[in-house]
């Protein structure tokens, strides 16, 4: 089953607890938590997403190269001018449940221009 959500004028995360919950399979009678659904996201005007300007500043992604003392920073207005889909998908990532299922679920998140 196919999912359509256009992300014009909607905050974040509450779009992106909603995707977590629909690729979880939750919506669907045939709901087991160990096994990956059969459900696809599609997503559109991902660039039109409601975001505040004191988030754009105070919300900071962080990662880290493997290396001593090597922890990259970049805030969400920097990450949203590289690439807004990254920001959902990691938004999504991070609701959804933290085991091996995780990477396979997300494969189900389309964007579409």
């Amino acid at each position: 089953m196919d999912y359509h959500i256009d992300a014009k004028n909607q905050r974040l995360g509450r779009m992106a607890s909603r995707i977590a919950t629909l690729l979880q399979g939750k919506e669907s009678p045939s709901y087991a938590r160990n096994q990956v659904s059969a459900v696809k996201v599609i997503v559109k005007n991902v660039k039109e997403l409601d975001l505040t300007p004191k988030k754009l500043e105070q919300k900071i992604y962080y990662r880290h190269t493997g290396y001593m003392g090597h922890l990259k920073e970049l805030t969400l207005e920097q990450m949203w001018a590289k690439d807004p889909k990254r920001v959902v998908r990691e938004a999504v990532r991070k609701m959804l449940p933290r085991n091996f299922l995780t990477s396979r679920r997300l494969k189900n998140l389309i964007f579409v221009d």
